[in-house]
Order: structure tokens, then sequence, then C-alpha cells
């Protein structure tokens, strides 16, 4: 499944759940780091004119589907794929690194909402090692110095499993580049999931996610910073939803 946004093609890489896992396990059986992105509707509408975050899309070992719409599209277009939140892989990811005795790394949020985090996974995931927290300023530039002093602070650590809660698209310009900086190191971009694991975030309630209306309940939390934002989503959905019936096999 793809999503093209004029000259530009978005590739999901991993449709499966399950696939996603079996090469992660594999890639930390070979100690061979990688990078995943969870694509969404925000992400296709940054992609339309932001070249870096292009690159860093292109250097993603794995993208996956986080988002409804984009579930459905694939639907509309006879290729199903997997609806796989960021904010959901945290804790599998977790317990696959303690199964395989990689080290654990939090990056970004706030010092506290990272302590807050690591206290939750080593309760949910027993045998979890969270060796590195750390807790980027505010105007963090991913791609200048402060991004190689993370690569550093983590490689010191021996962390071989980093959850980067940056927001897009730092998270995935630093995974990115990681991948040349850190290549043992895996980076997972999962936005809000460490803040919702340490209660610094309320994620919306099970029904609502259920019902898709994830949304409604972020935008009813901070209407300010994400009204702008998902009335932006709103209106390319359509041009994706119509791209997406023409690739429907007739």
């Amino acid at each position: 499944m793809h999503f093209d946004i004029e000259d530009y093609r978005v590739a999901i890489t991993m449709p499966r759940r399950d696939h996603l896992l079996q090469e992660i396990a594999a890639r930390f059986d070979r100690r061979e780091g990688f990078a995943l992105a969870t694509a969404n509707l925000d992400h296709l509408v940054k992609l339309r004119s932001d070249m870096a975050f292009r690159n860093a899309y292109d250097a993603q070992d794995f993208v996956v589907v986080d988002g409804n719409p984009l579930v459905w599209m694939s639907r509309l277009a006879g290729d199903p794929v997997d609806l796989i939140p960021g904010a959901d892989t945290v804790v599998p990811l977790a317990e696959l690194a303690a199964r395989h005795a990689v080290p654990v790394a939090l990056v970004g949020s706030t010092d506290a909402a990272l302590q807050g985090a690591a206290e939750a996974l080593c309760r949910r995931v027993p045998g979890l090692e969270v060796v590195a927290r750390i807790a980027p300023p505010m105007g963090f530039d991913p791609a200048g110095p402060g991004g190689a002093a993370v690569f550093a602070e983590l490689e010191a650590s021996g962390a071989r499993l980093a959850f980067l809660a940056l927001g897009a698209p730092k998270q995935e310009i630093l995974a990115a580049r990681g991948r040349d900086a850190a290549p043992e190191i895996g980076f997972a971009s999962i936005g809000a999931g460490l803040d919702f694991l340490a209660g610094t975030q309320v994620r919306a309630p099970r029904l609502m996610r259920r019902l898709s209306l994830e949304w409604l309940w972020r935008m009813g939390t901070n209407p300010r910073r994400l009204a702008v934002r998902y009335a932006r989503c709103f209106a390319i959905l359509p041009g994706h939803a119509l791209r997406s019936w023409r690739l429907r096999p007739r």
C-alpha cells in the first residue's frame, strides 16, 4: 500500500503487526538497528512541503499505519493494512527487548515524564532494562549538535532500542540520522506514547478508540494546538480517498 503526495510516495513497508515484530526480533538477534515511522494524516500534510521530513521518511526501514483514515483508505484500495499506533507499539517492543536482552532508552518529553514512563514500563515488562532517559531541551534540533549529543549518550549507555517521543518530524529526522550515527540501535518513533505511560497525558477511553474517535478526544483536550492540524488533515482526506479508490483492482 502507498499514498501519493504530488511528486512523493509514502510506501507502507510493514502492513502487518506480527511481521513487524518478527523482523525487529531478527534485527535484535543480528545486532542491527532500524528506524520505525508510524504514518498518519498529519504526516501526509507535513510531507507535502517539508523536504527534510521527506528525506527522513526515505531513510526509515519500517513504515506502518497509525491512523484509522489510512486504514480505511487501504481497504478502499483493496490492499488492507493493520492499524499500528505508535503508542500501542511501546509495550510490545519493550517485551520483545526484554526477551532478547536488549537495553532500552527513552528520548523526548520531560525528565519527570521519562521517569514515570520508565517506572510504568518496568512494572509491566519484567526483566526490561532502561539504561538511559534523555529529555532534550526546548528548541532541540535533531539535525544539529544536539542530535549528535543524543547519539553519544545513547552509545555510552549501551542502549540498543530507543523510543523517540519528540513529535513529527523531529523524531523521524533523529531516527534517520541514527541509521548512520548509531547503526546498532533501533529507533522507534512513538509520539505521545511515553506521556501516556507516565500519565502526563491522558489517552482517549478505549471505547472512543474502538469507535475511531480518538482524534476528537485529543482535540477536545488541546483545541488550540490541534484544531488547525485536524482541519488540514480533513482537507486532504477526499483527494487521498479518491486516489485510493483508483488503486483498487478492477
